[in-house]
């Protein structure tokens, strides 16, 4: 063959190019396919449809990401799902690029990650660390295991499948109950898991003064629950592990209680016969049972109104009841109220007591409410299966008063409204009291003739369930709607059902209702101890009549933190069985979180919005896995009570009558400070300006035998602490130490209280004593 010299290098040219255009095919290859290796599914939110047609509103979306990525074929292969029935959006995979260049269209609300959830309906015990899924997995705490929780409420739907018995431990030898039989109750409704049952209500026969009669009542004269409070207490605390559960679809997933594995008794003092309640005697009744029946734990949702009697008045059954208790080494939790956010209302004040504040989860119940005008806003609703997807006639409240004087039309009271207006509509109803709640609202506007009621209100944490579909808004969202009201001639409106979203808002915040401290009639006690998830709380309901079609339910209260916290406590005690009530606690408040999900401050819902101080979580936020080894507790024995309640003046009869001995206060126990009750907590409500005053607590070695802690002083505003020594050594011989705190006054006039801590680290544990201190420059309050 002829190899002439150009023909050669011509030949040779061409072999480069090409070589040169394949690695440039390679490369774009390669890039192509790592841009999709870096594409994400995102969410692209658009709010409203903006065209009846969902095939037009399909096609707007492709249209839209075409644009961004330049052909219809790229658009086609990017699309997961067109959103265009409930509202308009997609799921697309983009880069963060693409995804932060769409974000910039006019059309874009929104635009988030597609994350990965677990289905949990007892959110609120993932969402504080104990992530149980099944009694295999047990951890080191084996659930709750071999301990018994006694509650003290409304007694207990024993047919729920929480109380389910399936893989329990034998009830425990310690167990001296009895399974109580009455009206649709027998002993057959116990087993290993409901070991026991008890009924109280002779105190409330009294109380009515006449026969008690269940015809027409959704109660009984048993241990069955017929209001659901006590059944969803009982479920929360120790609840055995239900999948699937749910409230009409929303929440569903795994539920179980923090201790799925502790056993269960039941002391039914609360009724909803003749307007019920839970009268002094029955409840002192229920607590002597549960001290001779050997329950661990006592989670009592149920508390006084302010004002608040003395800790040594038979008036306060449960401060009586529980010292007993405590004094047998029962722990007693008890809901702090909820007549927040008012300063002082904090109930349940005994220092022998582990007093709750509630706060919110990570989970909402999302409602979009569309408007005639293409506009939505959102609210939040627990009303599934209500709400129809069609347009109603819409109408303002105030608009369709009987009277149009009449100011209680405005919030929708009963029998504010005319029937003829109101008949077939929707009805925006704005609260102006406390009075008033979306549930009340919802049954005048349906007595009047309504179809729907958009509730508009100041921020109130909590949802509940109406007889017609229902929507709760903030103002804004409220006064959005008035004004489509006014301007349009026949406005109509669309409420769809709500969803199910987690983990995209910040979580926890103390709720609106959860009452505050300080204690109103011992301030040098911090109240309350612990906060703890009490908001739409998911847990077992009574699954009978008109009112309980579900087996689930969503509440809120403190009543619904209260057993989150006793569940907890029982995972210490199957751990340590040993501590006391007081080291129980202490384990709990020095352990508790001040952060929320995003790292920063708790915040505290109340007339505005403002970072959670002792008075609103006391120690915090509960941490279960921390309170399972505090490296140090504060003790506190029997003694230690009766000597603080010398010290607040209270003659010795009286305080023999609480605690069942006979007392004699000293001279000296009378002239002491009643600041030395060994509290995981310093509250000092009286410290005189240009004066020192020094405080004395006692740390007990609870973790590695040999132990160095050091001190970690964060002083309250206008306030100097001295604390000596400043570093504690334990080992095998010293396990008890003692510090002093000395508090010196650096302000010039009388102020508010201010708060801070002290904090014990030993490099890995973070023991930390919340600390509140009121500068004052008159004696402006008396101890008793």
């Amino acid at each position: 063959m002829d190899r002439s010299p150009a023909i050669w290098k011509f030949a040779k040219k061409m072999n480069h190019s090409l070589v040169l255009l394949s690695l440039l095919i390679l490369l774009i290859n390669i890039s192509v396919i790592f841009v999709e290796a870096t594409r994400n599914v995102h969410i692209v939110y658009l709010g409203m449809n903006k065209y009846a047609d969902p095939a037009r509103t399909k096609k707007s979306h492709h249209k839209m990401l075409s644009t961004l990525l330049g052909s219809k074929e790229a658009a086609q292969r990017s699309i997961l799902y067109s959103y265009r029935h409930g509202f308009s959006g997609f799921a697309a995979r983009l880069t963060q690029y693409e995804a932060e260049s769409i974000a910039d269209f006019p059309e874009v609300i929104q635009v988030f990650p597609n994350r990965i959830h677990k289905l949990h309906t007892t959110r609120s015990w993932d969402f504080i660390g104990i992530h149980h899924s099944s009694p295999k997995n047990a951890l080191p705490d084996n659930m709750g295991k071999g301990t018994i929780i006694g509650v003290i409420d409304s007694g207990v739907w024993p047919e729920s499948e929480s109380f389910n018995d399936e893989g329990m431990d034998p009830i425990p030898s310690q167990w001296k109950g009895i399974c109580q039989e009455g009206e649709q109750f027998n002993s057959t409704n116990c087993n290993k898991k409901l070991i026991g049952a008890r009924w109280f209500i002779k105190g409330l026969q009294e109380q009515i003064e006449r026969p008690i009669n269940t015809t027409g009542s959704e109660d009984y004269l048993s241990a069955r629950d017929g209001i659901g409070h006590g059944t969803h207490t009982a479920s929360t605390a120790a609840g055995y592990f239900v999948r699937g559960a749910n409230y009409g679809g929303l929440a569903e997933g795994l539920a179980r209680g923090g201790a799925p594995l502790a056993h269960l008794a039941i002391y039914k003092v609360c009724w909803g016969i003749d307007s019920g309640g839970c009268t002094d005697a029955d409840l002192l009744k229920a607590f002597d049972k549960a001290i001779h029946d050997g329950v661990d734990i006592l989670s009592v949702s149920v508390g006084n109104e302010i004002p608040l009697y003395s800790y040594v008045d038979h008036r306060d059954s449960i401060a009586m009841g529980s010292f007993h208790a405590v004094a047998k080494g029962i722990t007693v939790v008890c809901s702090g109220g909820n007549d927040g956010p008012i300063s002082g209302t904090i109930e349940n004040t005994a220092p022998w007591l582990i007093t709750v504040a509630a706060t919110t989860i990570d989970r909402a119940f999302p409602t979009s409410i569309t408007l005639g005008n293409n506009q939505t806003f959102w609210g939040q609703s627990i009303d599934i299966g209500k709400h129809k997807p069609e347009f109603s006639a819409l109408t303002y409240s105030e608009r369709i008063a009987l009277d149009s004087t009449d100011d209680f039309a405005k919030d929708c009271e009963s029998g504010s409204l005319n029937a003829t207006l109101a008949a077939g509509r929707i009805v925006l109803c704005f609260s102006k009291t406390d009075l008033q709640n979306i549930e009340s609202a919802s049954t005048s506007v349906k007595e009047a003739g309504g179809i729907g009621v958009i509730y508009a209100q100041f921020h109130e944490d909590g949802l509940g369930s109406c007889d017609i579909p229902c929507v709760k808004v903030d103002y804004e969202v409220g006064t959005h709607i008035l004004s489509y009201i006014r301007k349009s001639r026949s406005p109509i409106a669309k409420l769809s059902s709500p969803n199910t979203a987690i983990g995209k808002w910040i979580s926890p915040r103390v709720a609106s209702f959860s009452s505050r401290g300080p204690s109103s009639i011992t301030p040098a006690v911090l109240k309350p101890d612990i906060a703890a998830p009490g908001v739409d709380i998911l847990a077992a309901y009574p699954s009978v009549g008109i009112q309980h079609s579900h087996s689930y339910a969503l509440l809120s209260g403190t009543s619904m933190a209260c057993p989150h916290v006793a569940g907890v406590a029982a995972l210490i005690k199957s751990v340590h069985h040993n501590w006391s009530p007081a080291a129980i606690r202490s384990a709990l408040v020095t352990t508790a979180s001040q952060t929320g999900t995003d790292g920063a401050s708790i915040t505290a819902q109340g007339l505005t919005s403002k970072e959670a101080d002792p008075f609103d979580i006391g120690g915090g936020h509960i941490n279960p896995n921390k309170a399972l080894d505090p490296g140090l507790i504060f003790n506190i024995t029997r003694e230690d009570y009766i000597h603080y309640l010398c010290t607040l003046g209270y003659s010795s009869a009286s305080i023999t009558g609480l605690a069942n001995t006979k007392i004699s206060c000293t001279s000296d126990q009378k002239r002491a400070s009643g600041l030395g009750l060994n509290l995981p907590s310093i509250t000092i409500p009286d410290l005189k300006m240009a004066a020192a005053l020094t405080v004395t607590r006692t740390m007990t070695n609870v973790g590695h035998i040999n132990s160095v802690y050091k001190a970690v002083i964060r002083a309250p505003p206008g306030v100097k602490i001295k604390v000596e020594p400043q570093i504690l050594r334990f080992n095998l011989s010293t396990q008890n130490l003692s510090f002093r705190a000395t508090f010196f006054s650096t302000q010039k006039v009388q102020g508010d209280y201010k708060f801070g801590s002290l904090t014990w680290t030993d490099g890995y544990h973070l023991v930390r004593c919340p600390i509140a201190i009121r500068v004052i420059r008159y004696q402006s309050y008396a101890h008793v």
